[in-house]
């Protein structure tokens, strides 16, 4: 996750309000010319570092000026994706594959080799034949509205690297620490999901929280995250280094009593903020400013982070940390440092997975540089300590942890894997898998635990005293009531009353200690001002209206479902949520872990004509939320439709029912005025193919139907069907001679969506 110092937390915001000239300059790769990408100190920093070998360094240097290849991954839970994935292999491959642009033959989408079941693809086409080959063109609109609708993902190929290693199962607890703009965390959740079927989702027993500390970008997170429906997910906002413990039911007591135990983690993501010299194939800008107190100035941070997950970690756990630096110090230097103050932590061996992507070990030896001179000529503290430059360096606050250990040895960071861009045509990355074995006696831990250096930057607020670690009392009854999750430092375990004890103790001692800064303390930064979320007793009479009113099963789990709208405010929307979901925020203060989103979103109220003035508000399904309610929907209740009736719904926003042939007008006629569910059943036409059975909701109104989705959804699916967006939209465009302005607007949105997923790397 790229985060440079003056861009540290992607100051433009969601990055979509950028005027074009700014990301020109910055991200484009004829922003500069290719003679003036050169950096002398990091030419000089990095080859001191033995990065790679001599013999390797130019060919190495030359990668990376060169441009970077596009690069998508195919989305959803996995039998979508396989489905979406053959109509790129079956379908647009051969369409491109002998294509001839200029007397040159262009090369078609080709499949990321070390990639799982083949859904990544390398797609490296220059702007100018998108715009004029009308295969590449077609293909490109293709590849704009599935992007659009969440079926496709821009992102860099080692950007996908991380939730691979993470090994995600639907019974984890899962946490992305520094989620935004999310697409690591939609890998996560696809993954929570892997048993959803082509036409329903299923209901995870895990979770996936995805945390990140920029109010704003967690809004880009739960936008990016709707893409794929989940009742298992929650975001927040907070900041990761000190992110909270948090209560969820636990076993019953002995008289039956409801008693409460501390969350932990199967799987953790640190994905930390970095200053991201890995991604300099995109990120030019970088050519003209790296400096190597950048990466300096971030390690404490990330060390920080990487610890906070360590504490949050089940036994047996796994976490994998990553970042788009090639630095040592923000990298094998960070482990080391959270490794020898975690002593039931190691690095695990992933040598033998996806043997298809070339790695390169981590090191070993480094020397940090102490000044923007890049001098290196230190090979340990001490030797630093014992210098001249301590003293005229003394605002640069190197800690032991900059260098390696020495027992570095010890801690076998030749398990961490470097990607480098000359290896397969890449950014750069860095990532590592670290796992939790079974925890050991609390107190000959302590024995075995070396002093902890303090990781704390000058403008965070400190949580507690210099190398003083706060003494874990016993909670009182009334303190006990009173913690709604605020962060834990000392390892606890399960123990949830020493966990309480512990977060109390930091949240007294943080406080008055200096002004905090944007994302400091835990606050996330910004007035928290999220509605709160209250779940529904099943006989409330609204969800007992939708229950049936869309004929849903007893099984559907109506326990579940809540709102969030404000006291005294009328429902307009009702979100469901499973188990765990529901007992993280029963049991933990909303605004204390400042919950921005909760579940997923499966009723809304219909607005407007004869719905609203009647005395019960009609409710409907939301296209995106249909697959979650799908498998509690009475079978009998869903419609059969064909594809020459779901050509009519997607050509106009509101046909009437007359225009329908007879079986399928005769069929809605006798419904009555709601959200209805239509199934069309795997059929060929001269227009057609659908491989697979399709579910839809449409509303029915006393002479017309709606097709319920979005226009974007609407023309993707205009698009994988038909060949061309049939939609009233897409008609508009393409009988007023706009392709190429619609062109060049829907590449505008894709590079925007790069410089997003740009820095997530």
């Amino acid at each position: 996750m790229a985060r440079r110092k003056k861009s540290a937390h992607k100051s433009t915001g969601l990055g979509f309000r950028r005027k074009r000239k700014d990301y020109d300059d910055e991200f484009r790769s004829d922003a500069i010319e290719k003679v003036d990408m050169d950096n002398e100190r990091f030419r000089t920093y990095y080859q001191a570092q033995n990065l790679v070998p001599e013999e390797e360094w130019e060919t190495f240097y030359d990668a990376l000026k060169q441009h970077l290849p596009t690069t998508f991954r195919v989305a959803g839970s996995r039998q979508v994706a396989n489905t979406l994935n053959r109509t790129i292999q079956d379908v647009h491959v051969p369409a491109l594959s002998d294509v001839i642009f200029e007397d040159q033959r262009i090369p078609p989408p080709v499949q990321i080799p070390w990639y799982p079941d083949g859904l990544a693809w390398n797609f490296n086409v220059p702007k100018k034949i998108l715009r004029k080959s009308p295969e590449f063109k077609k293909f490109h609109s293709f590849l704009v509205f599935e992007t659009e609708v969440g079926n496709i993902s821009r992102q860099e190929a080692v950007s996908m690297l991380p939730p691979l290693f993470l090994d995600v199962e639907p019974h984890h607890k899962v946490i992305d620490m520094c989620a935004a703009p999310g697409s690591k965390t939609a890998q996560l959740l696809e993954a929570l999901h892997a048993q959803d079927s082509v036409i329903a989702a299923s209901i995870p027993t895990g979770l996936l929280i995805a945390n990140d500390s920029d109010q704003k970008r967690t809004h880009l997170l739960i936008h990016q995250s709707a893409r794929l429906p989940s009742p298992a997910l929650m975001v927040t906002n907070l900041d990761a280094s000190i992110y909270p413990s948090m209560k969820i039911v636990g076993p019953p007591g002995p008289n039956g009593e409801e008693r409460t135990r501390q969350l932990l983690f199967d799987r953790i993501l640190c994905d930390v903020p970095c200053s991201g010299d890995g991604t300099m194939r995109k990120n030019v800008g970088i050519w003209k400013n790296w400096q190597p107190m950048d990466g300096n100035g971030l390690h404490s941070l990330q060390v920080r982070i990487l610890q906070r997950a360590m504490k949050l970690l089940k036994p047996d756990g796994r976490i994998v940390y990553s970042t788009c630096s090639l630095n040592p110090v923000e990298n094998e230097a960070v482990l080391a440092a959270a490794l020898k103050a975690n002593p039931d932590f190691a690095l695990v061996d992933v040598s033998d997975k996806l043997p298809a992507l070339k790695r390169r070990p981590g090191l070993t030896v480094w020397r940090p540089s102490v000044d923007r001179t890049v001098n290196t000529i230190y090979a340990t503290y001490e030797e630093y300590l014992a210098s001249q430059d301590v003293k005229d360096n003394s605002k640069t606050k190197l800690t032991e942890g900059h260098w390696p250990p020495a027992d570095v040895e010890h801690y076998n960071l030749h398990r961490s894997l470097r990607l480098y861009p000359h290896l397969q045509d890449t950014g750069g990355f860095f990532v590592a898998v670290l796992e939790r074995r079974a925890l050991i006696d609390g107190a000959r831990k302590r024995e075995l635990s070396p002093p902890v250096e303090e990781y704390q930057e000058a403008k965070k607020p400190r949580l507690e005293k210099d190398h003083e670690e706060p003494k874990v009392e016993p909670p009182s009854a009334e303190l006990a009531n009173t913690f709604e999750g605020v962060a834990v430092v000392g390892d606890v375990g399960d123990n949830t009353e020493a966990a309480l004890a512990v977060d109390l103790a930091i949240q007294g001692s943080s406080k008055g200690k200096g002004k905090k800064s944007k994302d400091s303390g835990g606050s996330g930064g910004g007035v928290f001002k999220e509605p709160p979320y209250t779940f529904l007793p099943p006989t409330d009479p609204i969800l007992k209206n939708c229950i049936e009113r869309l004929s849903l099963t007893p099984a559907f789990p109506s326990s579940n479902v809540l709102i969030r709208n404000p006291a005294g405010e009328a429902v307009r929307s009702l979100y469901l949520a499973n188990d765990l979901v529901k007992s993280v925020v029963e049991h933990n203060d909303y605004t204390r872990i400042r919950l921005s989103a909760a579940g997923t979103k499966v009723f809304t109220k219909q607005e407007g004509g004869k719905a609203s003035a009647e005395a019960e508000p009609h409710f409907r399904v939301l296209g995106e939320g249909l697959p979650v309610i799908l498998p509690f929907v009475n079978p009998e209740t869903i419609i059969t439709a064909d594809l020459s009736s779901l050509k009519i719904l997607i050509q106009s926003y509101y046909p009437l029912v007359t225009s329908f042939s007879e079986s399928f007008k005769s069929i809605v006629e006798g419904l009555g005025v709601g959200s209805h569910a239509i199934k069309i059943s795997p059929a060929e036409s001269d227009d057609a193919i659908l491989t697979h059975d399709l579910f839809l909701s449409i509303w029915k109104s006393n002479v017309s139907l709606t097709l319920m989705m979005n226009k974007k959804a609407k023309s993707a699916l205009s698009m994988r069907l038909f060949g061309a967006d049939i939609t009233p939209a897409g008609r508009v465009v393409a009988d007023s001679g706009e392709d190429d302005q619609e062109t060049e607007v829907k590449t505008q949105v894709v590079q925007e969506s790069d410089i997003l997923n740009a820095a997530d790397n």
